[in-house]
């Protein structure tokens, strides 16, 4: 890690400007990220001319989200958040650039490419939650991740409510309509690379390594993996993390499809999609808190437990919209639950010096589980039909929350005979 040398101000009002920063940087960026998964189907259906590709682009950006994981992970362990997150956020403006130009030449393989960009965009996002917990003491820890966590939903609001807007920016520089959302979403990720490099003076993770060690070596992206294989607690975190973003995508991207093959109409199917996002968002704080004040394992299995009443919910309501769209809520709130305790818990369970390698895993195991399960999930559905995909999750999720018991007694042993 490279010692910056500049004055520091105490701990304390580092840490709350930091999570201000960003919180800002989560909106800005995110307005970009909520017109791609707003357009994304829209877009491939029209630019590759059939409905089968339809779902392609969406899983593109995943996909660039999982493949600038790892890269600016190592980017922050060896130089800092700042550096990490403003190279994403570049790359995303400049691939929400090339969609735009795609979008208006109609060129769908460079409007592919271009997603890959966009989806360093999301891996920022995912990372910079992390960041919130680089100086935060663990009594505060899961509420300062689930601030930066909260923000994520005012881009998934805002985005699609700005693509009349983009329209209008389009006709500008006469561009086809849907490119205009791509435009802004450019603009918004440069301004949050602009706050972020500006900003994040002196670097959170800089300042945390330098109180914890005088070294400053680079460690490599494998001694992240190791530092989680080696810790029950990171693996259990990793293990829920991975789960329950797995079940979220797979149930959640098939939902809509079938409410609508059971008459729902288009807009109660948006109206359901906005429900499971606020479900995702709108609480996290409070399961920040939760986890700071009873512990990051109950909050855990807390959230494995709510997906499970979700696919069972819609295992047994399949045929009711208003039983689907409950389901949907308590799909997210599942997610939320889970995900912010277990980032939590990874950040406790790993030195500083090897938590931005682990983090970096585990955000990418997490997109990775997330584009596999979508693209798995139209499989299932199409085979053995809904029932089964949302019983298989529900399994999935029973048996990640046995594997977190498992894994935080057998840490509880080793720390009592250690």
């Amino acid at each position: 890690m490279v010692n910056t040398g500049e004055m520091r101000p105490d701990r304390a009002s580092l840490q709350r400007r930091t999570v201000v920063l960003l919180c800002a940087g989560q909106v800005l960026g995110g307005v970009s990220m909520g017109g791609a998964l707003a357009l994304g189907a829209i877009l491939g259906e029209q630019l590759s001319g059939t409905d089968s590709l339809a779902g392609v682009p969406t899983t593109v950006l995943t996909l660039g989200a999982a493949a600038a994981g790892l890269p600016l992970a190592s980017l922050a362990a060896g130089r800092g958040r700042r550096p990490a997150l403003t190279t994403g956020m570049l790359i995303a403006a400049a691939g929400a650039l090339v969609v735009a130009f795609a979008v208006d030449r109609e060129w769908f393989p460079l409007m592919l490419v271009g997603m890959v960009g966009v989806g360093s965009g999301t891996a920022v996002s995912l990372q910079a939650r992390f960041a919130a917990t680089d100086l935060s003491s663990p009594q505060t820890r899961g509420r300062d991740l689930s601030l930066v966590v909260w923000m994520t939903m005012i881009g998934a609001v805002v985005g699609p409510a700005l693509v009349p807007l983009g329209a209008t920016v389009a006709d500008w520089f006469s561009m086809a309509e849907l490119s205009g959302p791509f435009l802004l979403g450019a603009v918004g990720c440069a301004a949050a690379a602009a706050v972020l490099f500006t900003g994040l003076r002196p670097d959170p993770l800089v300042v945390a390594t330098d109180a914890q060690s005088a070294t400053h070596t680079r460690v490599p992206l494998k001694e992240g993996l190791s530092a989680i294989l080696r810790s029950p607690s990171a693996r259990a975190a990793t293990a829920a993390v991975v789960s329950a973003h797995a079940v979220m995508v797979g149930v959640m991207a098939l939902t809509p499809v079938h409410m609508h093959h059971g008459g729902a109409s288009v807009t109660v199917v948006g109206l359901s999609i906005s429900a499971h996002i606020a479900g995702m968002y709108a609480l996290a704080p409070v399961m920040g808190l939760l986890a700071d004040r009873v512990g990051r394992t109950p909050i855990i299995l807390t959230g494995q437990a709510t997906l499970v009443v979700s696919c069972v919910t819609g295992f047994v309501f399949a045929g009711t919209q208003a039983g689907l769209v409950v389901a949907l809520v308590l799909l997210g709130i599942g997610w939320s639950a889970s995900t912010v305790a277990a980032s939590t818990l990874l950040t406790d369970s790993v030195d500083v010096e090897h938590r931005a390698p682990a983090q970096g895993v585990s955000d990418t195991a997490m997109s990775l589980a997330g584009a596999a399960a979508g693209a798995l999930a139209g499989v299932v559905v199409g085979a053995f039909g809904y029932s089964v995909l949302v019983l298989g999750s529900a399994v999935i999720a029973v048996v990640t929350a046995v594997y977190v018991v498992a894994d935080g007694a057998r840490d509880r042993r080793r720390t009592a005979v250690a």
